[in-house]
């Protein structure tokens, strides 16, 4: 990669981290408190009865004013769509307590946080906390959901294995209107955090039988916190997420079997089949990619009637053979890239540097 590219790359990505600062008519603000500012957006989709907090990850010196908003909006769950440390780079702070730790205090804002359980898959944990005010006595149960197998600017590796997570969620009830907007965050709180509730957003209209348009829907999502999706992949996995989860609600039954057999063998789902390609624009942050027509059009229905009956495996040993072979795959051809970028960042070590004249 040329270090023209690069410092385009970075002047984007501080671009699209910029674009997170929350805008003053739907930025969340902290009460009772000597400051109310905090990063984090209320986004309203009145449409499918949702309402979700974005917010970025919590840093070392505001995961006090984080559990702060979480109690005051009366949240049920958090949903964490990154890890603490990616590309040997921290994104945001340890700001729950684990087995080993049981408690942490956030003396500023009075809050103790306390570990009660967990329950780890292979692509997602989930735990259970005690958030408590330690002025009043007052406790309440909070869910965090960890996705923790989605690269930072990437995708998950297949549209299933984030449904079954998004499904997990829904499970537990906290995404309904009867309790306070659940936090979502990944470490800008744009990209991921946007793909996660443009997929929950669309798959509702589907479930109440309304047609959807997408790219309409991620620009009025836009209005409350700007750059929302910040890569074309993340688009393209929105859609394609929208499609398969549309298929489940729509009663596909090899999809629902499917999903049933690789829930019991709590591994990362894979579908045979590759999402069909979207062409896209130059992608700025603001811009929606040109999906094709033939995936989308511009409106969204009739998904039930497009489902297509995927082969089934006939036994659970070939069901495990196959993903085993997924994962030597996908495994290998992440050795091969790393190979390749380390002989590129060699080459580019010993070339000469020109200079102007």
């Amino acid at each position: 990669m040329s270090a023209a590219i690069e410092q385009e790359f970075e002047v984007r990505r501080s671009e699209s981290l910029a674009a997170a600062v929350p805008d003053d008519h739907s930025r969340v603000k902290l009460q009772n408190a000597e400051n109310d500012y905090i990063n984090a957006s209320l986004v309203d989709i009145e449409e499918a009865q949702r309402s979700y907090i974005l917010t970025q990850g919590p840093l070392p010196n505001t995961g006090c004013h984080f559990w702060l908003m979480v109690w005051q909006q009366k949240t049920k769950a958090v949903v964490m769509l990154n890890r603490i440390v990616e590309k040997d780079s921290v994104k945001c702070a340890q700001y729950w307590p684990t087995k080993d730790d049981r408690e942490m205090l956030f003396k500023e804002t009075g809050f103790s946080v306390k570990f009660l359980s967990e329950d780890v898959k292979s692509y997602y944990t989930v735990h259970l906390l005690q958030l408590g005010n330690t002025r009043t006595g007052e406790t309440r149960t909070i869910s965090h959901f960890h996705y923790t197998t989605w690269p930072d600017f990437g995708v998950p590796e297949s549209p299933a294995s984030f449904l079954n997570f998004l499904f997990k969620v829904r499970e537990s009830g906290s995404l309904n209107p009867e309790h306070g907007p659940a936090v979502i965050h990944c470490s800008a709180g744009i990209g991921r955090s946007g793909t996660f509730s443009l997929v929950d957003s669309c798959l509702v209209l589907i479930e109440k039988g309304d047609n959807i348009n997408i790219k309409q829907l991620l620009l009025n999502m836009r209005k409350y916190r700007m750059g929302l999706i910040q890569t074309p992949d993340q688009l393209r996995f929105s859609y394609m997420t929208i499609i398969e989860g549309a298929k489940f609600i729509k009663g596909d039954s090899s999809i629902q079997k499917r999903w049933k057999e690789l829930s019991k063998e709590d591994v990362c789902p894979v579908f045979d089949h590759s999402p069909t390609k979207i062409m896209t624009e130059k992608y700025n942050g603001n811009r929606i990619g040109l999906e094709e027509e033939k995936l989308t059009g511009d409106r969204y229905s009739g998904l039930s009637s497009k489902t297509q009956e995927a082969p089934e495996e006939s036994s659970e040993s070939a069901l495990r053979k196959r993903l085993r072979e997924d994962r030597k795959a996908s495994t290998a051809q992440k050795v091969q890239q790393m190979k390749q970028r380390l002989s590129e960042t060699e080459r580019k070590r010993k070339r000469p540097r020109l200079t102007d004249t």
